[in-house]
């Protein structure tokens, strides 16, 4: 939403696993959705294949509806400061329109969610957190900044999210009727100058039919796209005029199951997988994220400057052969030199038969001694030690095509 829009909180913590819907299930049920339980709510697997939506997203674009996800506001005059202590980055630093990857971290340096902070006014900044995370980092949130000048809302249950991913996804938002600047004199070619022009990590304040949407060049695909927020009364029209838009250039609406396997070859961390309070971030790969630069204090500094053990297994990539796939939980294993036994040294996190390569890929964590690049490993497919090459991530990147 945007700076001058500040819905009502409304939670609805009390529900029951699974009962929660997106404002799009209608829409969903209608074009003939597979539904899965994910973080207690109802959402889309797939609509007709996983290949065929994951080759779509790859070739021309997808549309993913994502109102699951949390979205924790914070308005006030210390709310950058709040963040620089509550996060691992520095985002009293980020421009308006302008959004951060970062980190909610434990004292103990563990990763409580992995998060995208959008600066969306002067005094006021969106969080957008995983939907099983939600609760969890509001809480953190009220309780960090209580100190400060500023104010939490859990504004999850105001807002929808629908992405657009995909070579396409620009020329697509470009021909959806009803969608403006947020001053609607500025439509037309001005605001399609300024989308054109919007940088990976900005946002553009805008309106769908004279409603607030904020449009951000942000995902999880691996491809150009945008993350497009709505109040949910307008979600399902929005919904309906980008698939219009869309339809002559192969947009498709897209599940979880191709959303999954478009992440893992893009590399991109899922929290639950590669991520979590057992894991620190550089461990995943992720230490630039925790800026220790800054000249503040936040949670879990300590902890971060000291690091993991040296010990710790650290998270790689894994490219197999053939067409069995590794998936989470299987072990790694690999010749231990001195007795010539296979050694356990590892557990795969995320696993599929790539759609775009077609190979296996995998990411796990493993000891770091053998986490060099082109080391061959083993895993344990179903009582099969199949090989496995460590592999730099990410496995795709759209910048090789």
């Amino acid at each position: 939403m945007t700076s001058q829009s500040l819905p009502p909180n409304r939670q609805t913590t009390d529900q029951q696993p699974g009962d929660r819907t997106s404002p799009l299930h209608d829409a969903h049920v209608a074009a003939g959705a597979s539904f899965t339980d994910f973080a207690g709510w109802q959402m889309p697997v797939r609509y007709s294949s996983d290949l065929a939506e994951h080759h779509a997203v790859r070739t021309a674009a997808g549309l993913f509806d994502l109102s699951h996800m949390g979205e924790i506001v914070l308005l006030g005059p210390e709310a950058g400061q709040a963040l620089d202590y509550a996060l691992a980055g520095k985002l009293s630093a980020l421009a308006e329109d302008q959004a951060k990857y970062s980190l909610l971290l434990s004292r103990s340096g563990g990763i409580i969610d992995d998060l995208v902070v959008y600066r969306t006014g002067e005094d006021r900044y969106m969080v957008v957190a995983n939907a099983s995370n939600r609760d969890a980092v509001a809480q953190e949130l009220r309780d960090r900044t209580a100190p400060f000048d500023v104010e939490v809302f859990d504004e999850s249950d105001d807002i929808a999210l629908i992405a657009v991913q995909g070579p396409a996804a620009l020329s697509i938002l470009l021909a959806t009727s009803g969608l403006a600047a947020d001053d609607g004199a500025l439509g037309g070619g001005d605001f399609g100058e300024r989308l054109s022009a919007l940088k990976y990590y900005w946002s553009l304040p805008a309106e769908f039919e004279t409603h607030p949407v904020l449009i951000a060049r942000t995902g999880y695909t691996g491809e150009d796209g945008f993350e497009l927020y709505v109040a949910p009364d307008n979600a399902g029209a929005l919904w309906d005029a980008l698939l219009e838009a869309g339809a002559a250039q192969g947009l498709v609406p897209a599940g979880l199951a191709s959303r999954d396997t478009l992440r893992l070859e893009a590399g991109m961390p899922l929290y639950g997988h590669e991520l979590g309070l057992g894991t620190m971030p550089a461990q995943a790969g992720l230490g630039r994220v925790v800026n220790l630069g800054k000249d503040t204090d936040f949670v879990g500094r300590a902890a971060s400057e000291e690091g993991p053990d040296p010990e710790a297994r650290v998270l790689v990539g894994l490219t197999g052969e053939g067409k069995r796939a590794a998936r989470a939980g299987y072990p790694v294993f690999a010749k231990d030199v001195a007795d010539g036994d296979d050694a356990e040294v590892g557990v795969v996190t995320s696993g599929a038969l790539s759609p775009t390569l077609g190979v296996p890929i995998a990411m796990a964590y493993v000891a770091p001694q053998v986490a060099r690049e082109n080391t061959v490993l083993h895993v344990d497919v179903r009582g099969m030690r199949l090989p496995f090459t460590v592999t730099a991530l990410p496995f795709y990147s759209r910048k090789k095509r």
